[in-house]
């Protein structure tokens, strides 16, 4: 079984781009509970399935699929909106930091993720991130098709 420890935060400055390589992403989901999601990363297609939290980490699983299939997916039996950004990777800290800059209706929005291998794994944080948002379940990508940040108002 797999395990994702993920922590994220909001992104306060622009201080991350600097050599930082940026993948563009389309996801769905199938399902909201468990999150089934599908996913294209630049030309490769995933199926994603993410059980219930359980403190910072939760069960995950991926697997490869065909690209026309995740097209089909996405164009068909997923959620809409669907979830559109670009990906960028950066180091820090000895760790890979992931911004997802949000386009169509999460335009404006921006986000750090660290995975971590535990919740016990001690990391630094750069000074571009801001608040925590691990716990605030809006800030979830399957939360983010239910409820578009274009839609939260002031």
């Amino acid at each position: 079984m797999g395990t994702e420890t993920e922590r994220k935060f909001l992104v306060v400055s622009d201080g991350w781009k600097a050599g930082a390589v940026g993948t563009r992403y389309r996801q769905g989901y199938l399902s909201f509970q468990p999150a089934v999601r599908v996913r294209i990363a630049g030309d490769q297609g995933y199926l994603t399935i993410k059980g219930p939290p359980q403190g910072m980490s939760r069960p995950e699983f991926e697997y490869p699929i065909p690209l026309e299939d995740a097209l089909l997916l996405l164009e068909t039996l997923c959620h809409k909106p669907l979830i559109e950004k670009t990906r960028y990777r950066v180091p820090y800290g000895g760790h890979i930091w992931e911004v997802d800059v949000f386009e169509g209706e999460n335009r404006g929005l921006v986000v750090a993720e660290l995975e971590l291998p535990s919740e016990q794994t001690p990391a630094c944080w750069p000074d571009w991130v801001g608040a925590e948002v691990s716990d605030d379940p809006r800030y979830a990508n399957a939360s983010l098709v239910q409820h578009p940040y274009s839609e939260w108002g002031p």
